[in-house]
């Protein structure tokens, strides 16, 4: 935003301050120093996971509906499921090493329809991701104070989403490092606590094994086998969001260090590992010390309460508000699965035409700017409606996040059938994948049945508006390639008539080079590659100021996106292709018998790119003319505000401050 800086130096120096000075795309080691290592990813992409043990277990628990002792299974089970998912999505790294997730495995391994729609499911997961995690964070935090503050939970909430918003504009790596501490404090504190809670009850093992088989008995007894089982399975599926967590690091894969499978594959298990150990020890310590639920406090308050409860009142105090604190601390770094992963789903799903395409685009620190407050904003809404009931939040987070995990894993069972001639060890691998769908598609159909009366159809609806709103963006996008395809053929046609017209004109023969010719005037036309725009704004320069301008400036700014900002070896493609375009246009130029001449340059903002290009141009050439074209869609005019870049119109208006003339062609594209 140098540009922008300039012209509002206070402004300039805001934001310097708070989201930090412009990332230099020219430093060969930027995609090295902003790439995360797997214990950095463990903390920015692992937190999600480990940190819905604050509220995962609870719910399950609270689904066993008195028969605390039935909690040793379902964290077994638990366990189990944990490890077969994180396998099965190391089988997903390896086979999509660019990233992706479930929405490249659906879209690649299914259809295109089907990986939007796990796209669409996982964008509104990443909101609720945000949304619970710190409303959770928020209810650990105010576990500790008296009831009369719950007044404030809410606001503090929203406060921290806010503070995560502008964390996140600065960047994913300094994010990430900022809140390092905190995810160490918490798994220091939680392991400590549970080991020292299963150690005092270590005597009492024999007893507690006798009560769970009385109590077994008695379940069996009371409700029959089906309904003990039942009871089992819907504690196990409502604490489904133990694990959702995993998804995070498949769809993370673009910001890790090389080499990026090994770092995620070894992400992935300091996830599963550190994760399995709490649910289980967390699990077990509410059944050892029979907690009972409280109206204002956490499951896992009321836990540290009954573990301390020997210790001196200090030293309890501190370490139930130390532990609480990290728990609210974690949870709000989890937030930042759906900040770093949401923007990067939408990012994905605009450069294929199923979101606006401005959610592709970077901001100077090279950050989706757009789906950051997008994610953000969004989540403030969700707080603000629900009043961060995390009960409620979960009933509508556990559905989508299984339904990515389901089409996932439907996708991986199809690849390895389809690829088994060609693959060794198929089987095991279809298996792993096998049981990862019949598990997760069971969670997804438990949860959409158990809860859909009690806000789940919410999730449903909000999705399949969500889908429906893709469809129609993909749509309208295609309409708009095929009419600017006709566009460009046009303009090509019109561009070899023109020049067959031309005297002694020689298609097969190189065109002389044109010197440039101070007593005329120059157009310097803003090309945005080479196609049916810049080709028709140089013809209707030629048409409407006949013999007016014999030199032209061609001025190209390749705009940097996050599908072209995957490596230094992808940028220095773009920038070949860049320039290639530049020398095109000049050509074309001399072909006409003028003076052409390309400028070209790359960066995030094209307005800010082609101001700092006009600044040096101004003092160079006398009242130079500025060119331009911008396509205009009468029919859908509001939709093509949102969904196409006015770059054009920004330019004009910084121009306009500076007293620099510049002329608009409207190209209609109907």
């Amino acid at each position: 935003m140098t540009g922008a800086a300039e012209s509002f130096p206070i402004i300039g120096k805001a934001k310097n301050i708070f989201i930090g000075k412009a990332k230099t795309l020219q430093d060969t080691s930027i995609f090295h120093k902003l790439s995360l290592i797997a214990f950095f990813a463990w903390i920015g992409l692992g937190a999600d996971g480990i940190s819905s043990s604050c509220y995962g277990p609870e719910e399950a628990f609270r689904n066993l509906q008195g028969h605390s002792m039935l909690a040793i299974f379902v964290a077994l089970g638990t366990v189990f499921t944990i490890f077969i998912v994180s396998s099965s999505y190391s089988q997903i790294i390896k086979l999509f090493p660019q990233g992706g997730g479930g929405y490249l495995v659906g879209s690649k391994l299914l259809s295109p329809t089907v990986g939007m729609i796990s796209g669409c499911a996982l964008i509104i997961d990443y909101v609720l991701t945000i949304t619970i995690s710190v409303s959770s964070g928020s209810d650990a935090l105010f576990s500790f104070f008296p009831e009369s503050w719950q007044v404030y939970k809410l606001g503090v909430a929203v406060g921290g989403v806010c503070l995560l918003i502008l964390l996140n504009l600065r960047g994913v790596k300094e994010s990430v490092v900022s809140l390092m501490p905190i995810f160490v404090l918490f798994i220091a504190s939680h392991v400590f606590i549970i080991i020292y809670a299963i150690v005092l009850k270590a005597n009492d093992f024999q007893v507690v094994s006798h009560e769970t088989a009385t109590q077994l008995h008695s379940s069996v007894s009371e409700l029959g086998l089906l309904g003990t089982m039942f009871i089992i399975l819907k504690a196990y599926s409502m604490g489904a969001g133990t694990f959702t967590g995993i998804e995070a690091v498949s769809n993370g894969m673009p910001i890790l260090r090389q080499p990026r499978v090994k770092t995620a594959r070894k992400t992935m298990m300091l996830m599963a590992v550190s994760l399995s150990f709490i649910v289980m020890g967390l699990m077990v310590a509410y059944a050892l010390y029979n907690v009972q639920i409280s109206s204002h406090k956490t499951l896992n308050a009321v836990l540290f309460d009954n573990v301390t409860a020997g210790w001196s009142p200090f030293w309890s105090k501190s370490f139930i508000l130390t532990t609480l604190v990290s728990e609210a601390a974690l949870l709000f770094v989890a937030a930042q699965t759906g900040f770093i992963d949401g923007p990067r789903i939408m990012a994905n799903m605009a450069v294929d035409k199923w979101f606006p395409k401005k959610y592709s685009s970077l901001s100077d620190r090279l950050v989706s700017m757009n789906g950051v407050m997008l994610m953000g904003i969004s989540a403030i809404i969700l707080m603000a409606i629900s009043k961060g009931s995390v009960a409620f939040l979960v009933v509508l987070y556990s559905i989508n996040v299984f339904i990515t995990f389901s089409i996932s894993q439907l996708g991986m069972v199809k690849h390895w059938w389809t690829e088994r001639d060609k693959l060794g060890h198929w089987k095991r691998k279809m298996m792993i994948n096998g049981i990862g769908f019949v598990l997760t598609s069971f969670i997804l159909i438990s949860v959409t049945i158990i809860k859909f009366e009690e806000g789940g159809w919410i999730t449903l609806i909000i999705t399949g508006v969500f889908v429906f709103l893709a469809i129609r963006i993909k749509k309208h996008y295609f309409r708009t390639t095929v009419r600017l395809h006709r566009i460009r053929q046009h303009a090509i046609s019109d561009l070899h008539l023109a020049l067959e017209q031309l005297p002694g004109y020689d298609p097969h023969q190189e065109p002389e080079t044109v010197k440039f010719n101070p007593e005329a005037k120059t157009a310097i036309i803003l090309v945005k590659g080479y196609g049916g725009t810049g080709l028709h704004t140089y013809l209707r320069i030629n048409e409407s100021f006949k013999g007016m301008y014999q030199n032209f400036i061609f001025v190209r700014v390749g705009v940097i996106n996050t599908k072209i900002y995957r490596g230094s070896e992808e940028l220095e493609h773009f920038k070949t292709s860049v320039k290639e375009d530049g020398k095109k246009y000049v050509k074309i130029a001399n072909q006409f018998g003028f003076y052409g001449k390309s400028i070209w340059t790359i960066g995030t903002d094209p307005i800010d790119e082609v101001y700092m290009i006009v600044k040096k141009l101004m003092p160079l050439i006398p009242n130079p003319t500025f060119f331009g074209g911008q396509l205009v869609f009468s029919k859908t005019f509001y939709m093509s505000q949102l969904l196409h870049n006015h770059t054009i119109f920004g330019i004009q208006k910084r121009f306009f401050k500076f007293g620099i003339p510049i002329v608009i062609f409207p190209i209609k594209i109907e």
